[in-house]
């Protein structure tokens, strides 16, 4: 091997190393987990051709924050803003309920924790980094202006030093300040639905006993079982469709009639934005067996289920979560359908 080779080989992994933490903030300042995953290879990319240019004043750490906020930042000044469907529509009654879907660039993405969670024996650097990419909290990054939205991530989530991200944007200490203030204001003034949610980490007896039971309820279709774990007031959205329902009325009346389809699913457990999540798969008569459905995210507090998302794009979303496009029925059920 020679001293090239090797040197190439070792940047490669100093560069890999970062990987999962510039996923992370990307994917809090894009709001999408393909745009992301697209800006940090775009960062590798910059960094491997500047290298020359980086002079070692900086960590490397820093420098690859640096290219990959500019990458962000550039891929931002399109103005758009990801969000869910509460953040654009009004809450749709069950009898005037119409499934519109809304082109993808419009909405909140779902991410894999693993993807951009770094390992960390810390819990308390563990519970923030979860709290920072839970639903709520990343529909309210998406109503900063790009530049608020890197400090707000920076100084807040990353707890880099106020001179250190003046240095990264290049601008001063106090505008730095100034930002982070405005930033903090906004999110206060904008209190999100699903911001109360309360999941610990690791999931407690009593939480991990309630997702036992919405198992067992979503998979029998058991919509008196599932109305006593729903909060009265929880709320269901199926992106890429702008309809969102309130209420556990609406929520199960859905799903005994648009939703009806979904009896006899399969779930399979997810790690998704710092939260519990399943992976649906819905019967597939003509196939036989199960075919994907819905990547679901549930927010949890007090004991009840507030907040109930099913991402339904799933022919983007279970390649990313490494899931399989078809699960094969179980003997006992084949037994049963003969």
């Amino acid at each position: 091997m020679t001293n090239g080779t090797a040197t190439t080989t070792d940047l490669d992994a100093k560069l890999e190393a970062y990987r999962v933490e510039l996923t992370g903030y990307c994917y809090r300042m894009l709001g999408s987990s393909f745009e992301a995953e697209d800006a940090v290879q775009d960062t590798m990319v910059r960094a491997w051709r500047s290298l020359d240019k980086f002079e070692g004043r900086s960590s490397l750490r820093s420098w690859l924050y640096r290219i990959a906020t500019n990458v962000c930042l550039d891929m931002l000044t399109a103005g758009n803003k990801r969000a869910r469907p509460m953040d654009l529509t009004e809450s749709t009654p069950l009898a005037q309920a119409a499934l519109s879907p809304r082109p993808d660039n419009t909405w909140l993405e779902p991410m894999p924790d693993a993807r951009v969670l770094p390992t960390t024996d810390d819990p308390a650097e563990a519970a923030v980094a979860k709290e920072s990419v839970r639903l709520a909290f990343m529909a309210a990054l998406q109503q900063l202006p790009p530049k608020q939205r890197a400090v707000l991530i920076l100084r807040e989530v990353l707890a880099w030093k106020a001179n250190e991200v003046a240095e990264l944007l290049g601008t001063s200490v106090a505008s730095v300040n100034s930002a982070l203030q405005r930033a903090r204001a906004t999110l206060a003034e904008r209190q999100q639905p699903g911001a109360e949610a309360a999941v610990s980490d690791p999931l407690d007896e009593e939480q991990q006993k309630l997702l036992e039971r919405y198992v067992a309820a979503f998979e029998g279709y058991d919509m008196s079982a599932l109305t006593q774990l729903l909060h009265e007031d929880a709320i269901m959205t199926m992106p890429p469709f702008d309809l969102w329902l309130t209420g556990t009325e609406d929520i199960t009346g859905f799903m005994t009639t648009l939703g009806a389809p979904c009896a006899g699913s399969r779930l399979v457990p997810v790690q998704v934005n710092g939260l519990p999540g399943f992976a649906q798969y819905k019967p597939d008569p003509e196939a036989g067996g199960f075919t994907p459905w819905a990547v679901q995210v549930l927010e949890i507090s007090d004991g009840r289920i507030t907040g109930f998302h099913c991402f339904l794009d799933t022919k983007r979303w279970f390649p990313l979560f490494g899931l399989p496009l078809h699960l094969e029925a179980e003997a006992d059920e084949v037994e049963q359908g003969a």
